[in-house]
């Protein structure tokens, strides 16, 4: 496999990302015990590839507040990964982490968390939303030493086409 890297977000990745995150997202989120199905994940991604909406991921990108900072790891031109991390007043927020399914277990994510954490306050907590079933991702966030803090929620806000909503599960990373 050709080198990857680790960096900052360009306006021109908007699309890259967009894809990371669909492709991400139906890998990981259908789910038939929750409910969740592919019809769900692809509604919700009905217009995130649209010309107008990859233009505002683009600006968002161009105008980051300086606490925030969006990551992608590529191979090549290609993005395999992407990621969003917040420095609020009291704490971290790892906002997203996604790799494509074909690159996953390859250390990718390690990577992007690696380059997210020197963006972090180290004096304060990390923490983490995830989908409570996805033992891949739950699994991921623990050897990287992220515990379940037992705090769940659940958008009724963000509900699915079918009915379904996914509930997250907070973790949290200790400062040092």
């Amino acid at each position: 496999m050709e080198e990857v890297k680790i960096l900052d977000a360009v306006p021109d990745d908007a699309l890259g990302i967009t894809n990371v995150f669909y492709k991400a997202w139906l890998a990981t989120y259908p789910n038939k015990e929750k409910g969740v199905t592919v019809e769900d994940i692809e509604d919700s991604y009905k217009d995130e590839f649209s010309e107008e909406k990859i233009e505002n991921l683009k600006e968002l990108i161009r105008n980051l507040p300086e606490n925030k900072k969006r990551l992608v790891a590529k191979i090549g031109d290609l993005v395999v990964g992407a990621c969003t991390v917040i420095r609020n007043e009291d704490y971290n927020h790892l906002r997203t982490l996604y790799v494509l399914p074909e690159f996953q277990n390859k250390g990718i994510g390690t990577k992007l968390w690696n380059k997210a954490n020197e963006f972090f306050d180290p004096k304060k907590d990390t923490f983490v939303q995830v989908a409570d079933y996805t033992e891949n991702a739950i699994n991921f966030y623990k050897k990287l030493g992220f515990i379940d803090t037992g705090k769940r929620t659940a958008q009724e806000s963000e509900k699915l086409k079918s009915g379904a909503v996914i509930v997250d599960m907070e973790m949290v990373r200790k400062a040092e």
